[in-house]
């Protein structure tokens, strides 16, 4: 009887063990050495939600961050200091930020990295964030 209750005590929680992990949202943040006197290029995600960038710049605006908008060939043959930026929106219930990487590299060698995944994150109620404060808050301890 006693090792009957223990094989059921086991048997549940493995998927509560599963659930639990799959419930993660992951942040992690490297910071960039961007120098204060350098400009910094911004590559333009044209697949990302428009408000995506409006919100960094405002940031980087904020931040008295030197930059410009431009694309990857531009980019390239005029900038040391470039940032590449990716983000996703899923939905669930309401539509979320899911996942977001913003990348800054020094002479294409990669200087900083801020990554935000939530897409593990399915029973997490922590997921419904606001977007343009994460955004903030990447860029913040990104530089």
């Amino acid at each position: 009887m006693i090792k009957e209750i223990c094989m059921r005590i086991k048997l549940l929680a493995i998927p509560a063990i599963v659930i639990v992990c799959a419930c993660t949202i992951v942040q992690t943040v490297e910071p960039t050495d961007l120098s204060p006197s350098a400009e910094l290029c911004i590559i333009e995600n044209t697949t990302v939600r428009e408000g995506f960038l409006k919100e960094m710049e405002a940031v980087l605006g904020e931040m008295n961050i030197r930059y410009q908008v431009t694309d990857v060939t531009t980019a390239q043959t005029r900038c040391a200091w470039t940032m590449t930026y990716v983000a996703n929106w899923s939905w669930d219930l309401a539509l979320y930020l899911a996942y977001a990487d913003i990348r800054v590299y020094k002479n294409g060698l990669l200087d900083g990295e801020a990554i935000y995944d939530a897409s593990g994150g399915s029973g997490n109620p922590g997921k419904f964030i606001d977007a343009e404060t994460k955004i903030r808050e990447l860029l913040n301890q990104l530089f």
